[in-house]
């Protein structure tokens, strides 16, 4: 029995050995420089715990354009505005489909998700029903009021913290309020209620479907694996994926059933706008469902702050809240959003794309079915466009046109080109709207024996980029 279990793993080391052997030769000759990868795993442990970075010291010896092979997988790594230009613009067409992961495609979201689905006619449908009828200028404008009232529970938490001189958790304060929003302009109910089973159970699986897909997973790496789910990761996203559609499921249903008694008043989220769509255009339930640290720097920059507390006083008011119209007379409150960005983008790897075919970049060739990672945060930390990259330096900004919207490939913490974030637009309100609020109404005082220009920067990478260390302050109303 020994025997043949030996035979069976040596013939299956073989066979890995062979194919990987096939991976590093095909397009070998012109592919970009990189650091030589090992037999089988290639350059799998040079990733580290935090990939970005790794990659970001790695670019700095092999330049702004390198390839790894990661098992497998043949990966082209961006970490240049001009590179990103190249990939994100120029060769836009056979480079916007999407590199799915295990954990996505295990679940089937690449089927529906705008995210993950190739550039295709159903992927035009759904951002074409996105663009038109959510995500529009006229469409935000129209659910303004919401937005107000959740950054007041925002702001009511932390005067409570103010009256007891307890710390606050900004970070998770936010999240809940963020998740509120989200949720009220989707279903107009919060998912953020500890009072709610099904709230509590969404957002429990939605945590839990996070931690899984950013779990190093070798099926992606060996795809030959697939099928075994050594890990177990399919198994545990697609049980957190089942109870998520449940929850959505049974909103679906309430609502449809609300609109048939006409006793639910057309509330202009989101669900009831793609539910009317639904009526009239070819969009289905499964479309439906699918389609559905900046306050840290300046504590290390009290200055900054102060100055940002003056704009507001002088533009909106001492005693008034911040509103959305009010955005564009606070320059100052903007270079803080552009700044925070610049070096804590959310997504610091954007989404991976896949080639389409051969691609020719400064000599060398992105090979069909290659992977194509654009490093955001290195981007927002090159030396070669940023003076002293890795200070929160806001006079940066003073006087650029630089922004956030995709226009410039040396700061697109929501991606470029035709794979541009769709939430961009509901983002940005929401980031100055809070920010704002936030600096407007308390002043800060750091915890413990944590003194200004101290505070631990340190980030937790994942699907999107946090604090290694949850920012605890306490806040003094003003």
């Amino acid at each position: 029995m020994e025997i043949l279990i030996s035979c069976v793993l040596w013939l299956l080391f073989t066979w890995v050995w062979v194919i990987t052997l096939r991976s590093f030769s095909k397009g070998s000759r012109k592919l970009p420089p990189g650091p030589t990868p090992l037999p089988i795993i290639g350059n799998l442990l040079e990733l580290g715990q935090k990939p970005h970075k790794s990659l970001a010291d790695l670019a700095k010896v092999h330049g702004p354009i390198m390839s790894l092979q990661f098992g497998q997988v043949t990966t082209v790594v961006i970490s240049s505005a001009a590179m990103a230009k190249q990939v994100l613009q120029d060769h836009d067409t056979s480079l916007c489909n999407r590199n799915v992961p295990e954990s996505i495609r295990s679940i089937q979201k690449d089927e529906y998700g705008i995210p993950w689905l190739p550039v295709s006619t159903k992927w035009k449908k759904l951002r074409k029903i996105c663009n038109l009828h959510i995500f529009t200028s006229q469409k935000l404008d129209a659910n303004q009021d919401l937005r107000p009232k959740k950054i007041q529970q925002l702001v009511a938490f932390v005067q409570d913290s103010c009256r007891t001189g307890e710390p606050s958790d900004v970070g998770q304060a936010a999240f809940d309020i963020v998740v509120n929003f989200l949720s009220n302009t989707i279903f107009s109910i919060d998912l953020a209620d500890p009072n709610s089973d099904s709230a509590r159970e969404f957002k429990d699986s939605m945590w839990g479907l996070m931690v899984e897909a950013k779990r190093p997973n070798l099926s992606d790496f060996f795809p030959m694996l697939r099928k075994l789910d050594i890990q177990g990761v399919q198994r545990r996203i697609t049980r957190h994926t089942i109870k998520i559609l449940e929850v959505l499921d049974r909103f679906i249903d309430q609502r449809l059933e609300q609109r048939q008694q006409n006793s639910f008043a057309d509330s202009k989220d989101m669900l009831d706008t793609l539910l009317n769509i639904s009526e009239s255009e070819d969009i289905d339930r499964n479309d439906i469902k699918f389609v559905i640290l900046a306050v840290t720097e300046l504590l290390n920059n009290p200055e900054a702050l102060s100055k940002a507390r003056l704009e507001l006083e002088q533009k909106v008011g001492k005693g008034n809240l911040i509103e959305e119209s009010d955005i564009t007379q606070l320059p100052y409150l903007q270079i803080i959003v552009k700044e925070t960005l610049r070096l804590h983008p959310p997504v610091p790897l954007l989404l991976p794309r896949k080639a389409s075919a051969d691609v020719e970049i400064t000599g060398f060739i992105i090979p069909k079915g290659a992977q194509v990672l654009v490093n955001a945060w290195a981007i927002g930390r090159d030396t070669s466009t940023w003076d002293d990259p890795y200070s929160f330096k806001l006079e940066r900004f003073l006087g650029s046109d630089v922004d956030v919207k995709g226009r410039n490939f040396e700061l697109f913490p929501f991606g470029a080109g035709r794979r541009i974030c769709l939430g961009l637009p509901l983002a940005i309100r929401m980031l100055y709207l809070m920010l704002g609020s936030l600096i407007k109404s308390f002043d800060w005082k750091l915890d413990n024996k944590v003194t200004s220009g101290n505070v631990d920067m340190e980030e937790k990478f994942g699907i999107t980029l946090q604090k290694a260390q949850p920012l605890h302050v306490v806040p003094i109303a003003i």
